[in-house]
């Protein structure tokens, strides 16, 4: 068996702890509108100062998504999008960018692949995490052990609802960071009460020693600045996702996507943050 990859999550996490910045993580679906696009986007978003970078595969049914999201996810599979062209994708990748690229799956989409050979054929291709939004910790076993063998981080979610017990096992589960779901709803949702969202994560932080990183919700530099104040990232999706719909067919396609990911780190590097 191959020792595990470094682990560039933690290593950027530690990195950002250095310079006194949180960090900007920016979802896009792959494969909307095209996986040549999509090259283009993650090369764009990295320049632009993203710290790590989602990657959407898209699923038939993505029950955690919002309209923005799912039409992407639409657009995705009709341009021929699988899970397999997403690695590919990943491994040409792997030569222009360094920075952390995590998927985000429904767990139907792996299981068809199935547990081990998805990690293993992730990390060959240069992946570093997953999140799988539709499977529990409780029943993530095969898959968390696969990830473990292969030093593929599994990043769990915990919600504002999440039982004692599920917050005792995604904190001992989950590697890289835990993704906090700042709202009960789907992705897309406006964000209303970031005050209760700052108490659950400082709460958090204390029992888990790992860092957080908020998302749901997040849509403008205003919201990233307010959640660098308390947590270790903010994942802005579907208003970046959203901002690829109206303008990929634009002459300054890159450049508006540039312009707004640059906002958003400029608002994680606030000199008032507390850790």
């Amino acid at each position: 068996m191959a020792p595990p990859v470094p682990n560039r999550i933690a290593s950027t996490f530690d990195q950002l702890q250095c310079r006194g910045e949180k960090a900007l993580i920016p979802y896009i679906m792959a494969g909307d509108p095209s996986l040549a696009e999509t090259e283009a986007l993650v090369a764009t978003l990295e320049q632009a100062g993203a710290d790590l970078i989602e990657l959407g595969v898209p699923f038939s049914d993505p029950i955690a998504d919002g309209p923005t999201i799912q039409k992407a996810a639409e657009r995705a599979l009709r341009a021929g999008t699988s899970l397999r062209r997403i690695l590919a994708l990943v491994h040409t990748l792997r030569a222009k960018v360094a920075i952390p690229l995590i998927l985000m799956a429904y767990y139907n989409t792996l299981m068809a692949m199935g547990e081990e050979n998805f990690c293993r054929e992730a990390v060959a291709a240069g992946v570093d995490g997953v999140i799988i939004p539709d499977m529990p910790p409780e029943e993530a076993e095969p898959l968390w052990t696969a990830a473990e063998a292969t030093g593929l981080c599994v990043i769990f979610l915990l919600a504002p609802t999440s039982t004692p017990a599920r917050r005792r096992e995604v904190i001992r589960r989950t590697r890289g960071f835990i993704y906090y779901v700042s709202l009960t709803g789907i992705t897309g949702a406006k964000l209303t009460d970031m005050d209760h969202v700052q108490t659950s994560v400082t709460r958090l932080k204390k029992v888990a020693k790992k860092p957080v990183a908020v998302g749901f919700g997040v849509a403008t530099p205003a919201d990233v600045h307010r959640i660098a104040q308390f947590a270790d990232g903010a994942i802005v999706g579907s208003a970046l996702v959203r901002l690829i719909e109206e303008h990929h067919n634009t002459p300054h396609f890159l450049t508006t996507i540039e312009q707004f990911t640059r906002q958003l780190k400029a608002a994680t590097c606030s000199t008032n943050q507390q850790t």
